[in-house]
């Protein structure tokens, strides 16, 4: 769900340089994203670098076009990643009671088939 064409290499870690290059956004945005945006979590290797996976990549990716193709604020950005989420988990709220609802149901007319017999 890349808001972009931006092609990103099949590799399981990034440093912050080559995210860097991909996303067109300099290292010390990119750190700041980190303390703004909790999403965004690189690893650290063991002498200190920042190890981004392909998520964070995707992430940075979207945030770059909310704030700069979509003109957000970094405040805005935050409410659109909160309400996003929030959306999610009521969706996921949501579809459990329809799944039960279905299997109450079958199992209702599986009981009502044998009481025919």
């Amino acid at each position: 769900m890349q808001p972009t064409e931006t092609e990103i290499p099949e590799k399981q870690y990034f440093r912050i340089g080559e995210v860097s290059a991909i996303t067109g956004i300099e290292p010390y945005v990119l750190r700041y994203w980190e303390t703004e945006f909790p999403k965004i979590k690189p690893a650290r290797s063991r002498s200190g670098q920042r190890l981004y996976k392909r998520r964070d990549i995707e992430i940075i990716l979207q945030i770059k076009d909310l704030l700069y193709q979509k003109r957000f604020t970094i405040a805005g950005a935050k409410q659109y990643f909160q309400q996003r989420r929030k959306e999610s988990k009521l969706a996921a709220n949501d579809s459990q009671p329809l799944t039960l609802k279905h299997v109450r149901a079958e199992l209702r007319a599986i009981r009502d088939l044998l009481n025919r017999s």
